[in-house]
């Protein structure tokens, strides 16, 4: 079975990233809740959040890459104890920052959301350590994604925002994180805006937004593009193909031009006899998201 298993993975990831529908990425979507992906940007460690059915245990989970084969997952040694989830590696693989709700240094309690990064060594993973104040505040801090200069975009809620939840950046200069801003209206509504990608030359970002007019049902996919002038344009909803009547989020684009992203589809018709039911509710597609994938080149409907 374990050789099966490398085999469907490495088979998934080397498909090729011109097909037309997204695909489903087997094995890393299970039965249970598949959340997010990230993927080193040597393209030899595949990261995944996975949760329990009730969403009471989030651990990230790790396979690595060896002589072109996949390793069976495991728990990453720095999570499995606390609610982990969201990892994301810095432009040069290096670090890995990744959201949880570990207690931090100074408080004995479990806490809210923070944002934490954790080393890549050769010799394995470092210990743990949040993110300064500046970023890590008492509300709830999620999905970072880092850029070239080392700037930080996550999701937060803070009064200053737009709307009920924000994208925010804070950039690194001199070594330092900066007051974070929330993003132009071009991103950020009065609605709910979180959970960006945003390119490593912040060339783009794609996000997701639930309660806009276009918003086929629990949450939908959308991208922005700078102009010249470095200014984020309004966001464009992502194709249908993409974007179903339920959530669609968690967007992810490896080094190969690949587009990832969670949905919580499902393959339930309300016609179908109840031996029907209990066989799907046990399969992959049956709701509690999955991760699939498609070009990037194929995000957007062509006119």
């Amino acid at each position: 079975m374990k050789y099966i298993l490398i085999l469907i993975l490495q088979t998934a990831l080397t498909v090729s990233p011109f097909a037309q529908e997204p695909k489903l990425l087997l094995p890393v979507s299970t039965a249970l809740p598949n959340r997010d992906i990230t993927i080193s940007p040597t393209g030899d460690l595949l990261l995944t959040t996975v949760q329990s059915y009730k969403r009471e245990v989030s651990a990230i989970i790790i396979y690595e890459k060896s002589k072109n084969s996949w390793s069976n997952p495991q728990t990453a040694p720095f999570s499995g104890t606390h609610s982990d989830l969201e990892p994301a590696f810095s432009p040069d693989g290096k670090t890995l920052y990744f959201a949880s709700n570990r207690p931090l240094p100074d408080k004995a309690e479990r806490s809210d959301y923070n944002i934490w990064a954790v080393k890549k060594t050769p010799e394995g993973w470092s210990t743990p350590y949040p993110l300064p104040e500046i970023i890590n505040t008492s509300t709830n801090e999620f999905y970072p994604s880092v850029t070239n200069d080392g700037s930080i975009y996550y999701t937060a809620t803070y009064e200053n925002g737009k709307g009920k939840e924000d994208i925010y950046v804070s950039r690194l200069v001199d070594g330092e994180y900066q007051s974070p801003e929330s993003l132009s209206e071009a991103i950020n509504t009065d609605k709910y805006e979180f959970n960006a990608f945003v390119a490593t030359d912040e060339s783009y970002i794609v996000f997701s937004s639930y309660g806009r007019e276009d918003d086929l049902g629990g949450g939908d996919l959308y991208i922005s593009y700078k102009n010249d002038q470095n200014q984020w344009q309004p966001a464009q909803h992502l194709s249908e193909r993409i974007n179903s009547k339920t959530l669609d989020y968690c967007p992810f684009v490896d080094q190969d031009g690949r587009f990832y992203f969670t949905s919580s589809r499902a393959l339930f018709e309300p016609s179908m006899s109840y031996q029907t039911l209990s066989q799907l509710h046990n399969t992959v597609e049956n709701g509690l998201e999955n991760i699939y994938f498609i070009a990037f080149s194929e995000i957007i409907d062509k006119e």
